[in-house]
């Protein structure tokens, strides 16, 4: 199979046959062999029912249903682990996304050899101040912290090598940092393609300005993880290690001052630097144990999954 379109949703009933018909007047056309994956993320609308009417008609349209909303990267990751095309492509259900960018996608990656092609929404139909500076202030600070160089980390159309989703893994909140995840785990032939952004036909969007600052918090954890994750110790063990020198130098300053310079003089518990010895000490070794206990909990990590599925259409 060459194509699957995994695409996360709530809520989007209107859309969602508008879109198939859409995507598969494109893949027909270019003589895809292709699967529409939609995953469900708990709607509390028709979208789940109006998936399964497709999936009826239509045996290239497969289906997730989540027992509650999980978040996108959740259902991300679902799709990514039933998807079986050679190329995987991501979009969003509003119709925002346009469809007949996927066959140039697909090209970039099966012929080009890229590992991941991400979407630049360069010219955008969203509010300016609500949307547009907010993304540009985020997508500015995303590249400076991961090196990744993209415009847009937040456009939710992009292509991907089958290997890219099948060996990275994608939890909280993400999936604007797939591209990130994946640098991180190996694939560098990261680039991007100017795509057009339609404004939203039906409803309204489900994010809203805390999802940037969220954002900017998954960043910092991302740069902690691809720096510390696999090796914790080297960050707060350094740190413990450091400190407890501090206090201990402090220490050694005082007791050779009391016992051997200035032994008359006031007590080493009036002085401030034996409590800035006794704190250095304590925060350094306290420090050393999180680094510690933090080798502990890698090495006995146990993989599970952080969403509970419900009903499937033709996995």
């Amino acid at each position: 199979m060459q194509l699957s379109i995994v695409i996360p949703l709530l809520n989007e009933e209107e859309s969602l046959k508008e879109l198939y018909d859409w995507i598969a007047q494109v893949m027909q056309s270019n003589h895809f062999l292709f699967e529409v994956i939609f995953i469900d993320d708990g709607s509390t609308d028709d979208s789940w029912k109006i998936i399964e009417e497709l999936s009826t008609v239509n045996k290239d349209v497969k289906g997730i249903r989540f027992l509650r909303n999980f978040g996108k990267s959740q259902a991300l990751h679902a799709g990514f682990n039933l998807a079986q095309g050679d190329v995987i492509i991501t979009m969003d259900a509003d119709l925002q996304d346009n469809p007949e960018e996927i066959p140039e996608l697909y090209e970039l990656i099966s012929k080009n050899g890229f590992d991941i092609i991400s979407g630049w929404k360069k010219k955008r139909y969203d509010s300016i101040l609500a949307k547009n500076l907010p993304s540009k202030l985020f997508n500015w600070a995303a590249r400076k912290t991961s090196g990744v160089q993209l415009h847009d980390f937040n456009c939710g159309l992009k292509a991907y090598n089958k290997e890219v989703v099948k060996n990275i893994e994608v939890s909280g909140e993400m999936h604007r940092y797939i591209p990130v995840l994946a640098k991180n785990a190996g694939f560098h032939k990261i680039g991007e393609k100017v795509v057009r952004h339609q404004a939203r036909k039906y409803g309204n969007t489900k994010f809203g300005a805390e999802r940037f600052i969220n954002g900017f918090l998954d960043l910092l954890t991302i740069w902690f993880v691809s720096k510390f994750g696999k090796r914790p110790m080297h960050l707060f063990g350094a740190l413990g290690v450091l400190m407890f020198f501090i206090g201990f130098a402090f220490s050694l300053y005082l007791g050779i001052d009391k016992l051997f310079l200035n032994p008359t003089s006031r007590l080493i518990t009036d002085r401030p630097q034996f409590y800035i010895a006794l704190v250095s000490m304590i925060i350094g070794t306290q420090l050393f144990l999180a680094g510690f206990l933090g080798e502990i909990m890698i090495r006995s990590k146990k993989t599970s999954e952080n969403y509970r599925i419900s009903e499937t259409i033709n996995d």
